[in-house]
């Protein structure tokens, strides 16, 4: 980790002094200034303020209904230029063009950057082209109808493409390649890969299988040693059920956050429905142009913003549900702040919700106020709800350390009680990060502090907590002893450390950073394959040992569903983060299909079925001890996992995966800003394959999510009240007593023989086993 950091400190030292420069203004050949510094700061407000970054991208990151902005107004400027270039008779204008447009006239020591005549041109007819375009008086693009119509915004709207624009093509000093190494793919001003993609995306292919040899040897030879397979050895146990457990007051307020995470989940759900609808059908949702009053990028900023808060409340909830079994006691009113810590959330939302709302539509009265004001992608909450919300997690840490303190203190830095904790601490620690990345922060810096929280918090971070929940789950369970839980979760710090804190790097090959993120983000990122890989061969290890964990229980195993979908985190781990987040990871690939459904297939096998799969498994974890056991409904627990499963795997390989191919081929055959166009996206047969993820998406809906808000709901309903501020240490179990064994000739004619003690009816002699045999 330290490592990690280090160089990660110096890449942001690198970031500020060396990332593409944003000119103090940039002028004619005569010295009139065509547009300033401050012109292209206000024009990425106005980006991300009226959400236009949920809606196309920048450089590669963003939505993907709208064109890349980059490209888009690189391929128009170079177009009017080769056209203007033709018509003046002019000998060889292809090259000339590539001349004029690699050309850098960047002078650093005035802060001046020069445009040629042509190119100024070339600005004020694109002014004119992005003012008809946000100026469409209609539903036509998926935007609300005259979006953004001001000539000042437009002004600074054109400026703030044209900069990046210019980074794109204009060659680095000293390298014969630009800022973004040459990204995007565009013929026409001669970018195309350089030796630096192609060579490192070589590399890493050999790095990882470097990686994996050593991880399968290494497991092999010490996979009794740092494995849960010690499970094996472990004595059989009697379950304490659900009624038998004690349950504190803080522990049944928990139940209105699973409440709160399953109404997110289903309006994150309807909302990824509505955003796929607009990709088959912009101007017509159904007959009626929803585009008026929820058009796509806000439609999709709240999307993107309730897959991180249903799945990180959840993980909060859970947190604040397992303290007193670690601590063996709850303190007095926790659960008043526990209450409180769910209407500081209820707050922050609804209030950055009303923000982002306001942005979109552009009410001039809440412009420029932190309230109201939109961020960056994953960031979206207005800067207010954005430190509340760092307070907010900061006062959940606050919560379990003072539910877990006292048992901190007769505890080793390192035992499992610490490792709890300070994964915890993560959690608000490198969401503040994200504060640095603010909407005035020139973009290639914004871009490095924004993916800190993106990758660090959601892939790394998160990921680690998920690592020290499941194990202590499994220690409360007395399916792994703690020593075994405390060697799992360090290796895996060890292994998220290699891979994951440089693998941030893979994000920033094309936004105008050092040129060191290439060679860091392509090497290191292959090598968060190894702990997806690892923490899915313990996924299935969990699942054989909680079989023979059952087995042999005098008491039937609880968790039944909960623990399935652990084991669906695990193999979605593999898939989603491991699988698809290697295939757009390698630069050569990144370089063709960023921004594309190739990274869109990721982001949700990897969000819902990693993060979304743990925060249904843990809620279903706690909801098993707050519902009545006669209330408790195992057969909606287990249409809901199948659901969930079938309908995510079905979007994945219906829609997002063979179009994210697709698309690939199209933007290395055709180009990058035609594969990011309308055009693509309307193809007949695409239309076809985005249709064919409805049948995926209603049974995700109704049969996975719809399911799960009625279990919630019989959680606040029924849920046991906490009467108690004592429970019992790190046990949901009792060993069970050993019975000799019935010989070869004494097996008695029920037939059952578990060498356990049992228990059953009067009517089958008490011979009936429980849990299966």
């Amino acid at each position: 980790m330290i490592f990690g950091f280090a160089v990660m400190g110096f890449i942001a030292l690198r970031t500020y002094s060396d990332s593409m420069p944003q000119p103090k203004q940039v002028v004619s050949a005569s010295g009139e200034v065509v547009f300033t510094s401050a012109e292209i700061t206000a024009g990425q407000q106005t980006f991300l303020r009226r959400g236009l970054q949920q809606y196309g991208s920048i450089m590669g990151h963003g939505g993907y209904l709208g064109p890349d902005y980059t490209a888009d107004y690189l391929r128009r400027s170079a177009t009017f230029v080769l056209d203007a270039l033709t018509a003046s008779g002019i000998q060889d204008p292809q090259g000339a063009l590539v001349e004029m447009m690699r050309t850098n006239r960047y002078d650093a020591a005035t802060g001046d950057l020069e445009f040629t005549t042509l190119q100024i041109e070339a600005f004020d007819s694109l002014k004119a082209y992005y003012g008809d375009y946000f100026g469409e008086p209609s539903t036509k693009y998926g935007l609300i109808p005259n979006a953004i119509s001001d000539p000042e915004d437009i002004h600074e709207l054109t400026a703030f493409f044209a900069w990046t624009s210019w980074a794109a093509s204009a060659e680095r000093p000293g390298h014969n390649y630009s800022y973004t190494n040459n990204w995007p793919a565009e013929p026409l001003v001669d970018n195309s890969p350089t030796a630096d993609i192609i060579v490192w995306s070589g590399l890493s292919l050999v790095a990882l299988m470097v990686a994996l040899g050593a991880l399968f040897a290494l497991y092999g030879r010490w996979s009794k040693q740092m494995g849960w397979q010690h499970g094996e050895e472990a004595k059989a146990l009697s379950f304490r059920q659900p009624g038998e457990v004690a349950v504190t007051p803080a522990q049944s307020a928990t139940a209105w956050f699973f409440l709160v995470v399953a109404l997110m989940f289903l309006a994150q759900a309807f909302l990824g429905a509505a955003i796929e609808h607009y990709r088959v059908d912009l101007t017509s949702f159904f007959g009626f142009d929803l585009a008026r009053l929820l058009p796509f990028n806000l439609a999709r900023t709240w999307h993107v913003q309730l897959s991180l808060l249903w799945t990180a409340t959840s993980f909060l909830a859970a947190g604040i549900f397992l303290a007193p079994y670690i601590s063996g006691r709850e303190p007095r009113r926790q659960h008043w702040l526990a209450y409180g810590l769910l209407g500081a959330l209820a707050v922050v939302i609804l209030g950055s919700f009303v923000g982002e709302a306001l942005s979109i539509f552009g009410v001039t009265a809440v412009e420029g106020s932190p309230f109201w004001d939109m961020q960056w992608e994953y960031l979206d909450l207005p800067r207010v709800w954005q430190g509340m919300l760092v307070v907010g997690l900061f006062l959940w840490i606050a919560i379990i350390y003072r539910g877990i303190r006292a048992r901190l203190k007769t505890e080793h830095r390192f035992n499992l009680p610490w490792l709890f904790f300070y994964a915890g601490l993560a959690i608000p620690a490198f969401y503040a990060v994200g504060m640095l990345a603010g909407a005035e922060v020139r973009l290639s810096v914004a871009e490095f502090w924004r993916f800190w929280v993106v990758h660090l918090w959601v892939e790394d971070f998160l990921e680690l907590f998920t690592t020290v929940m499941v194990a202590y789950i499994f220690v409360m369970l007395g399916v792994v002893r703690r020593k075994i839980a405390m060697q799992i979760i360090l290796l895996d710090v060890i292994l998220y450390s290699a891979g994951g804190i440089l693998g941030t790097m893979h994000h920033l090959y094309f936004s105008g950073g050092p040129v060191e993120t290439m060679a860091v983000g392509a090497f290191f990122s292959v090598l968060e394959v190894i702990p997806l890989t690892f923490l899915t061969i313990e996924a299935w290890s969990f699942l054989q040992l909680g079989a023979r964990q059952e087995s042999r229980s005098s008491a039937p195993f609880p968790h039944r569903w909960a623990v399935m979908f652990l084991v669906a985190v695990g193999f979605w781990n593999f898939l989603g983060a491991g699988v698809f987040g290697f295939l757009i990871n390698l630069p050569i690939v990144s370089y063709y299909e960023i921004g594309t459904a190739l990274t869109a297939n990721h982001a949700h096998a990897a969000m819902m079925g990693v993060y979304g799969m743990m925060g249904v498994g843990l809620s279903l974890f706690a909801l098993r001890y707050l519902i009545p056991a006669d209330r408790w409904p195992d057969r909606l627990a287990k249409i809901s996992f199948w659901s969930l499963n079938i309908g995510l795997a079905w979007m994945t390989f219906a829609t997002l995966l063979p179009l994210g191919v697709i698309q690939l081929w199209y933007s290395i055959n055709d180009g990058y800003f035609e594969a990011r166009s309308l055009n693509f996206i309307n193809e007949p047969g695409n239309a076809v394959l985005e249709w064919l993820r409805m049948p995926g998406d209603l049974v995700f809906i109704l049969g996975g999510v719809v399911p799960f808000v009625w279990i919630a709901w019989l959680g606040v309903r029924y849920r046991i009240r906490g009467t108690t501020q004592d429970v019992p240490m790190e046990t949901l179990f009792v060993e069970a007593q050993p019975v000799p064994a019935f010989g070869a000739d004494e097996v008695p004619e029920s037939g059952y023989g578990t060498g356990y003690r049992t228990r059953g009816t009067e009517e089958d002699g008490g011979n009936r086993p429980i849990g299966g045999a």
